[in-house]
């Protein structure tokens, strides 16, 4: 790959990841205290309903899609780039996998599909509702810190290896 074109695929590595982030970060600043702020039966059946649209939008192709991106960029990077610039690659890369794309499979996932089994209305569902939201918030917290260090990370590359 010539040196142009590693700039070019880097940068937009970073700037889908940095979309990544930004998408996380509405959800724990203002979506799920909208949803909180919502009668529990409200925000859950938005958030069920939210969970089920995402299957068929963009940002899942973006935030699965970078998972191999990123692995990729990381691996041509240990192999093709010398400098500082190589460990920042390798560093969003490492960060993208594991605080994004790890997190998501380990800790918001599994709450969403239990979440999606669950009647709003029906006993004990209302109680599972304020346990999600806090803690589905607090994994989504650390999936935006990551995917946005990952961004940063790539940026930071990019500008080392231009």
């Amino acid at each position: 790959m010539t040196h142009a074109i590693e700039l070019i695929v880097f940068s937009g590595a970073t700037l889908i990841t940095a979309l990544v982030a930004g998408i996380f970060l509405a959800f724990s600043d203002f979506i799920m205290r909208s949803l909180g702020a919502a009668s529990p039966a409200a925000g859950m059946e938005a958030m069920q309903q939210i969970n089920r649209k995402v299957y068929s939008s963009v940002f899942l192709v973006w935030l699965l899609g970078m998972v191999p991106v990123s692995a990729g960029l990381a691996a041509y990077a240990l192999v093709y780039v010398t400098g500082p610039a190589q460990g920042w690659f390798v560093a969003g890369g490492a960060i993208y996998v594991t605080g994004t794309f790890l997190v998501t499979i380990l800790g918001n996932v599994p709450m969403n599909r239990r979440l999606d089994a669950m009647v709003p209305h029906a006993e004990g569902t209302l109680d599972y509702w304020d346990s999600y939201a806090t803690y589905w918030t607090l994994w989504n917290h650390l999936r935006s810190i990551a995917s946005a260090a990952a961004a940063a990370a790539f940026l930071i590359g990019c500008v080392l290896h231009a």
